[in-house]
């Protein structure tokens, strides 16, 4: 096997290694591994309470860049996260919380990650180097101009995320670089820029630190913006929860009962009319309807609770 300095470019990747923020190394931290558990312990906290303030300088670009994923999706397009590593992880885990959450189809909101599902446990680290996997994931999920592609990359020089991006947009798709450097390749590549920049880690170079909390909040506000744009939400209120445990079912009868203030006997029978699904049963109770005429007026409102209330009144 050719050792890392035996490569040729291996010179090259260190000397832009240098020059990022994420990779940076802080001397006044040298010595923090004979400090107290609990002085560390604080020193973490500390770095960590810096990141909600690095993301809302950015919150004007991020709020662009989901009105236009609204937008795509409600054409129909799909949310496609692409990345390595911590990175790649947390569009998995965002991606995969979305079917229970907002009660979409599994493709609607994907996560791709460098090496494939094996890398979610298992480091594959040479995958990210790889801008033709990236390509192929892509092909394979068979993307098209109504789709958003966000690619997630702490360095903003990954080749996996890079290259998700200039191939998705090259086929028309929306595309969204998350970076935690500025002037970054990725955020140069992707039609929305989004460079989240906390900073110099703990311990030099670890990314799952700072700016893995920076990517998971923003991913938070792609994903839960996007839904309750949609109308997968009521106010606040979870609506289009999948009731597929029993903390979910309980769950969602509360749902129905801060929406609607009914009675736990009203709640049963409006649930039992409507399948079990939270929107429909609310829209019975406060629309006054029957659970087939909730379904119908949910379905040409586009699944848009407060739409289909406000037609109620007409088809009664």
């Amino acid at each position: 096997m050719t050792s890392p300095a035996a490569s040729p470019n291996y010179r090259d990747v260190q000397t832009e290694l240098e020059t990022l923020t994420t990779e940076a190394f802080r001397p006044e931290l040298a010595e923090v591994d004979r400090l107290p558990t609990l002085e560390i312990a604080k020193l973490m906290n500390g770095e960590d309470a810096t990141v909600a303030a690095a993301v809302a300088v950015r919150l004007p670009l991020i709020a662009a860049a989901i009105d236009d994923v609204a937008d795509r999706m409600a054409r129909g397009g799909r949310l496609v996260y692409a990345g390595a590593g911590t990175a790649g992880r947390l569009g998995v885990l965002d991606a995969s919380e979305c079917p229970p959450t907002f009660n979409t189809d599994p493709s609607q909101v994907v996560g791709l990650i460098a090496g494939g599902p094996e890398a979610l446990a298992t480091s594959v680290e040479d995958a990210e180097d790889s801008r033709e996997l990236a390509a192929r994931a892509l092909d394979a999920l068979g993307l098209t101009a109504t789709d958003t592609v966000v690619g997630v990359s702490a360095s903003g020089r990954t080749p996996y995320a890079v290259g998700a991006v200039e191939h998705a947009r090259a086929r028309g798709a929306l595309t969204i670089g998350l970076a935690c450097n500025a002037r970054s390749a990725l955020a140069a590549a992707a039609d929305h820029g989004i460079e989240v920049v906390v900073g110099p880690e703990l311990l030099t170079g670890s990314t799952r630190l700072k700016a893995g909390t920076a990517q998971k909040l923003v991913l938070n506000m792609l994903s839960t913006i996007t839904m309750i744009r949609l109308g997968k939400t009521y106010g606040n209120l979870m609506v289009d929860v999948r009731a597929s445990n029993e903390k979910l079912r309980a769950r969602s009868r509360r749902i129905v009962a801060l929406a609607t203030g009914a009675s736990d006997e009203e709640i049963e029978r409006a649930l039992a009319a409507t399948d079990g699904e939270v929107k429909n049963a609310i829209l019975t109770l406060l629309g006054d309807v029957d659970g087939p005429t909730a379904a119908r007026l949910l379905e040409e409102n586009g699944g848009r609770l407060r739409a289909a209330l406000a037609a109620t009144a007409t088809a009664r």
